[in-house]
């Protein structure tokens, strides 16, 4: 392992020097293999340091133990889709009619066209509509087409996470609210309706279907019989609040939000027929997303899953989740030297491995492509923390880092600038895959113990932190 042989070489050097005192290298092995010791974490902890000028690793601890990543990989993804896309490519969303619009009919087709934009909103797709009621459209005779292909309809990224997890969404060509629909209820579950909610528009969502009954667990039960029907246990609904749930068919979802805000705006659609292939038409509105790189640096900050898959599915072109994830898999093997199983483009997936040291590779290789050059500082900036867990906010160490997080999983990889001017790539990673399995899947957004476990993996990543902070 890397770091048997790293061991030996700081030995040899002592015996070189004759026995003058420990390097500091050695020193540095045992601070953290005891940081390590007092964070008491079950499972494996492995990290890995290097210095990015050389390559040469600095310090690690079990860097070659296969750990899930999280959303660590989002920053894989990020030079994935940077590569394949280039940081200005832009996703766009249509509408496109088969005839022009007259005396406010349009006789022909009305298309609604997802180009795989992971960020449209309702806002969004309201000034949308408003810009087709300026262009005079009042009435469609004709038919409306919704196309979604330009990526692969997928249901759910895991099927491992509880049902009603607004992280673990559907995907599509189409997008809105990063594919959630916002449950809404008055006291007591007196009432409840779907809504898709913007900052200007507030249309009532339908197609999904909510029930509120009298039992006390599970929460929430979902079930796909043609529409996507929800039921929530009253007893939950003590205090008038709302949340956010997933939407697994997402294509049909953005048709009736669409179809609603026209309706509101004084346009007459029929209802939706969802097509694989677009017939010829003429564009009425083109709503480009922002560049990729804004997305991106939004995704790595927020950690949407949504958008990591999307950009993972559309920079691969592959037809299927799975396929696509290969693909990337293949490619960081390939170009960055990652060795590493993935499932996903998120992280979502408990099965995907990577290691430490892997990752602390991968991520300065990427660093040196032209296409990645811009990884960096596409990272959410971090602070370290002292000694009372407060932020040392606008200190001398500068840190850009991807974290994540999985029930009895916690991960962060990055770079560190050290006062000097020195660079250093890091991992860390801790998992206990055993233990987040003991854990039924209805009980794994809050599981017992979750919390604990993971305020210990981040005081362990804030030591290290520390720890490596210090090297000249």
């Amino acid at each position: 392992m890397a770091s048997a042989t790293l061991t030996r070489r700081w030995v040899l050097a002592g015996l070189g020097a004759g026995f003058a005192a420990p390097s500091l290298a050695v020193a540095q092995t045992a601070t953290t293999a005891d940081l390590v010791a007092k964070a008491k974490l079950t499972g494996t902890s492995g990290f890995c340091v290097a210095d990015v000028a050389t390559g040469q690793i600095l310090d690690s601890f079990q860097p070659s133990a296969p750990v899930p990543p999280a959303s660590v990989i989002k920053a894989i993804t990020t030079l994935y889709a940077l590569d394949h896309l280039g940081p200005n490519h832009q996703f766009t969303t249509q509408v496109l009619a088969t005839q022009p619009i007259n005396a406010g009919t349009l006789a022909g087709d009305l298309i609604l066209s997802g180009g795989g934009d992971p960020t449209l909103d309702t806002d969004s797709l309201g000034e949308m509509v408003a810009a087709l009621a300026r262009a005079g459209l009042q009435k469609v005779t004709g038919r409306f087409l919704v196309y979604a292909d330009a990526l692969p309809a997928v249901g759910r990224i895991s099927d491992d996470i509880p049902v009603e997890a607004g992280y673990d969404p559907g995907v599509s060509g189409l997008s809105l609210n990063n594919n959630r629909v916002n449950l809404e209820w008055t006291k007591g579950g007196a009432t409840a309706q779907m809504t898709a909610p913007g900052l200007q528009y507030l249309p009532v969502v339908q197609g999904i279907k909510i029930n509120v009954v009298d039992r006390d667990t599970p929460v929430f039960t979902y079930s796909d019989q043609g529409a996507e029907r929800w039921t929530v246990s009253r007893a939950a609904l003590a205090k008038e609040g709302s949340r956010w749930l997933p939407v697994r068919h997402v294509a049909p979802y953005v048709a009736e939000v669409f179809a609603t805000l026209c309706a509101m705006q004084g346009i007459s659609l029929p209802p939706p027929l969802m097509i694989s292939v677009l017939p010829p038409a003429t564009p009425l509105i083109t709503w480009p997303s922002a560049n990729l790189s804004t997305i991106l640096l939004e995704m790595l900050k927020y950690s949407t899953n949504v958008t990591a898959e999307t950009v993972g599915l559309a920079a691969s072109g592959a037809r299927s989740l799975p396929a696509s994830a290969a693909a990337m898999q293949d490619w960081a093997a390939e170009v960055l030297g990652l060795s590493a199983t993935l499932v996903d483009h998120s992280g979502l997936g408990a099965t995907s491995r990577v290691t430490a040291e892997g990752m602390v590779r991968a991520i300065m290789a990427g660093e040196k492509r032209a296409s990645g050059a811009g990884l960096r500082a596409l990272l959410k900036e971090i602070s370290l923390k002292d000694e009372k867990g407060s932020p040392q906010i606008g200190g001398p160490v500068k840190i850009h880092a991807k974290s994540g997080t999985l029930n009895f999983v916690s991960g962060l990889a990055g770079f560190m600038t050290l006062p000097s001017g020195r660079d250093l790539a890091f991992a860390i990673f801790s998992a206990d895959p055993a233990r987040r399995e003991a854990v039924p899947i209805e009980q794994r957004e809050r599981p017992p113990g979750q919390k604990a476990w993971v305020a210990r993996a981040r005081v362990l990543q804030n030591g290290l932190l520390r720890h490596w902070a210090s090297l000249a």
